[in-house]
Formats: structure tokens, sequence, C-alpha cells
């Protein structure tokens, strides 16, 4: 058999074949995915599970003139293979190569940025209001449907004149299993598919007769929704909204969907197609065990085998150790309570999930509500260790101020890959925290050097009398392999002087201070662990005022907000005159690569530290 992706560079390719040879193409396209992630890690049961759908959706609108908006965008690998960078994907996610997720700065078949959840529907909405002339298609999938800005959308599609059509590509999963009445309403939505094909045939009978105008419209579909109840015994929580709704359907017939989309592609009005699709379809180890799956980092592609290489004699993972101590501690004070937005596995919190699921709360892609959530049981009694990772929790800013921050409540947040996050890029790197939160009143905020200071920040935060308090923590492994200690109270707003000099002192905050120890040694500078950027150690501070005439200060978050501008406004605030030196992220969004490659850019390895010390 002729193969057939390796002559489709762009969807106009894939446009000159037949319906009945697309199956094969995307059996070819499947095991391409599979064949460049065994090697090249990345996102792969996402993708694996909207092959039928990315063909079928460029097999029938004419892209790039229309827009297909992608939701979640690790689901996109099929997509980048389609539109002109299969020669390239080996480079996907490596530094200067194929970006992580879509961007329009990339290529023109990438509509909309989209390495965060659940704003596909407004960007949709806002392209199909701005050229009626396009077709506008947004994929929501993954658990996005969960996330508050997907309800925000779809309240507007169904009062803002449009033709858009909203894909939901339903598979129960966003990294774990969906969580919410969301996923429940969506396991239980069923439809008459009769009904649906002979709704469809009178619409069109209807339309060529002249009735289906828009001033009639909408009167129709209110009165074919209520009939459709009526029969099936259901309310369709998206009709209800005047928004026409189709399915659910097979995810996985791509001539099935050629069909519906060529006969929704010109239908009038906004509406919803219903897919039910399997995350890792057409590879048997990416459908058995998910979690795993959704980025399983490099494997063996005929049998399935995760190749992880030895890790018997390296430090653990931060969100391990997180993990680990969350339950410890759950085990000794029964008001701790685990909560997070849709990553239990990925920020370990399924440790204690398992052990204590009735005190673990995932609730689902939806950031504010998980520290409001929070906040809410601070107010009544018990004590929420929240987890969020550092560029999600950007979207809970408001909750954080209004519902936490005022209150003085005791919720902990614990924002996980914080700091360069590595191959993920702009859209993952917990760049922003640290300045965002420090102008925040009540906040308490703190960076580990390492594993046995995450533990005892940890105990710190649940010790009564506390408040909100914010620790902050990177991705990947940290640099102790006996990581166990005894979980012990630290001083809050306390810092420690981990070598002492004459010429200039370093100031660091985080797991970026191993890079600046390493750098001072063998030098006469003097190198401080500030550990909190909120209170200041102002007795540090003081001794290095009226010792040093250069500070160094060097922290894996925005120089600008951050530890080095709060150690020159304190300076300044108290007459002192040094130079400080600010080493961190520059003001610009830091593309992606291994966090040693990035690092290296941005001026916060170990030469690039010690080049600062003269």
């Amino acid at each position: 058999m002729e193969e057939l992706l390796s002559k489709i560079i762009f969807p106009d390719d894939l446009r000159m074949l037949e319906v009945n040879q697309l199956p094969q193409l995307c059996e070819e396209l499947r095991q391409q995915i599979v064949k460049e992630l065994s090697v090249n890690p990345g996102h792969l049961a996402s993708s694996l599970g909207v092959v039928e759908l990315t063909v079928a959706l460029h097999y029938v609108f004419n892209t790039p003139e229309d827009r297909i908006v992608w939701d979640v965008g690790h689901q996109a690998y099929g997509h980048k293979m389609l539109t002109g960078r299969r020669e390239r994907f080996s480079t996907n996610r490596k530094l200067k190569g194929i970006k992580p997720f879509p961007s329009p700065d990339e290529s023109p078949y990438d509509a909309f940025i989209c390495g965060h959840a659940s704003n596909s529907i407004s960007a949709a909405l806002g392209m199909a209001v701005a050229n009626k002339d396009r077709k506008v298609v947004a994929v929501i999938g993954d658990g996005a449907m969960s996330g508050g800005l997907a309800f925000e959308g779809l309240n507007n599609v169904s009062s803002s004149p449009n033709d858009m059509l909203i894909i939901l590509n339903d598979n129960n999963m966003s990294i774990d299993l969906s969580v919410g009445g969301m996923k429940e309403y969506l396991l239980g939505l069923n439809t008459n598919e009769t009904y649906n094909s002979v709704r469809f045939k009178v619409s069109q009978w209807m339309r060529a007769k002249g009735l289906l105008k828009e001033d009639r419209r909408k009167g129709l579909i209110r009165l074919t929704n209520a009939i459709k109840s009526a029969i099936s015994h259901q309310q369709n929580i998206f009709e209800g909204m005047n928004i026409r709704y189709f399915g659910p359907f097979n995810g996985h017939d791509v001539k099935e969907l050629v069909r519906i989309l060529r006969q929704l592609k010109d239908m009038k009005g906004p509406k919803l197609l219903h897919l039910h699709t399997k995350k890792g379809h057409g590879y048997a180890p990416a459908e058995d065990y998910t979690p795993i799956w959704h980025a399983p980092g490099k494997f063996n592609p005929e049998t399935g085998q995760i190749l992880e290489g030895d890790t018997k004699n390296l430090p653990p993972k931060f969100q391990d150790v997180f993990g680990e101590t969350l339950l410890e501690l759950a085990r000794q004070n029964p008001r701790i309570v685990g909560v997070t937005p849709a990553m239990p596995t990925g920020c370990s919190m399924n440790i204690m999930m398992q052990e204590m699921p009735d005190r673990t709360f995932d609730v689902g892609i939806a950031e504010g509500h998980a520290v409001t959530f929070s906040a809410g049981m601070a107010k009544d009694g018990l004590q929420p260790f929240c987890n969020i990772y550092s560029a999600f929790a950007q979207r809970a800013y408001d909750n954080i101020i209004h519902d936490v921050a005022i209150l003085k409540l005791p919720v902990v947040l614990c924002l996980d890959r914080a700091g360069l996050v590595g191959e993920d890029g702009p859209t993952h790197h917990g760049a922003f925290d640290l300045a965002y939160l420090r102008p925040i009143p009540n906040l308490t905020i703190c960076s580990p050097i390492d594993e046995h200071d995450l533990r005892r920040m940890m105990y710190t935060a649940q010790l009564p009398g506390m408040g909100p308090f914010v620790i902050r923590y990177p991705r990947g492994r940290g640099v102790l392999v006996d990581w166990r200690c005894p979980l012990e109270p630290i001083e809050v707003g306390t810092g420690r002087k981990l070598k002492d000099g004459e010429d200039v002192a370093v100031l660091s905050i985080g797991p970026v201070g191993n890079n600046a120890a390493m750098a001072v040694e063998n030098t006469n500078a003097a190198h401080y662990d500030m550990r909190f950027l909120k209170p200041l150690d102002e007795n540090i501070l003081h001794e290095v005022g009226r010792k040093f005439r250069k500070i160094v200060t060097v922290e894996n978050g925005v120089r600008n907000g951050g530890l080095g501008s709060a150690v020159l406004e304190w300076m300044s605030d108290h007459g002192y005159q040094p130079q400080v030196v600010r080493l961190g992220l520059p003001d610009e969004f830091v593309e992606h690569g291994t966090v040693k490659e990035l690092l290296e850019i941005v001026g916060l390895d170990v030469a690039s530290i010690k080049k600062e010390l003269s």
C-alpha cells in the first residue's frame, strides 16, 4: 500500500485525497507521533486521541484562512505535522526548534496561543465576530470545559451573532481523570441520533425554502430544543443557551467526522459538536494508563517500556518531597487537607490522595476556584495546602488577594514548577510569582534551597497563627539524595549565611542558590540564602548594607519586582548605597529548551554568576 503521509506537506495536499484514504493516513500519522516521541519526549496521549479529528478538520476546512483554535495545545502534534512541520518535528521542544504548543509566531495555521486551558471559545468567538467571512472552529477538551473561562465564553457565544463551531473533545481526562459535575453531565449526556438526522434534513429543506432566515432561526431552535427535551427526557445545557448541539459521536471514525463537519460547516448560528474520544487511542500502552503516558519521556515504541534510566542514586523530585511530606504532616495534623486543580499526579498530591481520599480534593482545571475553595475551608477551621503550578496560579491572582490575603486566612499555596521549566516554554515558565505576589499584604513568601528546607517550610506553614503562606519550588530533581529530615520550624523572615566573604555579597533565594554556592567557591565573596522574600531578613540586609559595596542578587524569576527589586528598595529606604546587580529572568518571554540551556542564556548558570563577582 502506497504511503500517504510522506506526500503531505500542507493541508492542501491532504485535501487531494479521497475520503476512503483517510483511515490509512490517520494510522500513519499516529505511528509517526509514537515514533517521534519515543526518542524526543513530549505530550503523547492527548495528541494520539485527536488524530482523526485533526485530519477531518484540515480536510473539511480551508485552513489557514478558516481558523482552528486549539484548547490545551498538547493535543496539537498531529496538527503540526500536517501543517508544514513534519520534517522538522524532531526539533519539537528543543532549543530553537519547533515550539511546544501552537503559536501564531511559528505558523499561520496556529490561530492562537494555547499553552493553558479553557481560552479557545473566547478567542474563537472574537475571531468569528471580527471576520464573518471565514469559518472558525474551537476545539476544547482534556478537561478544559471545567475552567471558568470556558463558561464565560459559552455565555457570550449564546448572545453574540456568530456562526462558530465548538468541538468538545470529551475523553473524560485532563492529565488525570476529569472530575466534577461537568464530567458527570457529559458522561450522562446522550442524544437521539434519529432525531438529529431528521432535524438536520428538515433544516436543510427549510433553508432551501428560505424559511431559516436570521429573524426566525432562534425561535425555531427554541422550539426544536423543547421538542427534543420532551422526546429524550433530557435537558441540554448547551441548547438551553441557544447553541445547537450535535452528538455525542465517535471521535475516532474519520469518515463519519468528515461527513458531520461538512454538514455543519455552512450552518448558521453557534453549534457544538460533542465527540467521544479516548486519550492515547491506537497505542495500547497509552490507552491503558493515560496519566503516565500524558508525557512519558523516552520509551520503546515496540514494547511500551518507559526508559527512565537508573534513578536509585539521584535526588528525588521536589514534587515527590512535597507529596511525601504533605502525607506525613496530614497524619500528624487532622486539620490538613489537600487541594489541586487537575494535577494530583503532576504535583504528587496523589500520594496523600491514595491514603486519605476524603481529605484531598481535585477540583478540575479551575485555579481560581481552587484558591477560594481553600479559603472557605480555612475560614471554618481546616488547614488547606493548595498546590498549583506557578504559571497556572496567575489565573487565581484575584482570588489570592480578595479571598485569602484580605482575610489573613491560613491557606498554604504551594507553587510547583516555579522558575524556568524547560521544554514547555514561555506559557509554562513560573517566571512571575515572586514579583506579582510580593506587593500583596499579609502574605509570607518563601522558597527552599533544598529538600530539607522545603519540608521545614511546609511544617512551619501549618503551625497555628501563620496566615497565608506561599512556598515556591521548581520542576525536577533537588540536590539531596538523603532528603528526609526532622520536621522542624523555621523562624519566618530569617535567612542564613552560607559563606563569609569580604569583596561582594551574593543574596539568593530558592534552589538557584545552589548555582550561586558553586559560583562563590574559591572566591572572597559572601553568600546568603535569603529563604524568605516576604518578610525579608533585615538583620542580614543591615549586615550586608554596612559591610559590602557590591551586592549580587540571584533569583529564578523575573528581575523586575522580585528579590533584587526588594533589596534595592530596602537599601534605599535605609540609607545604604551599594551597587546592586540583579540576576534573574529578563523582561521578555524566555523560549523553550532544557533548563540547563536556558539558565546559561539568561545568565543564571554557575559561570555567569561567577563573572558578576569581580
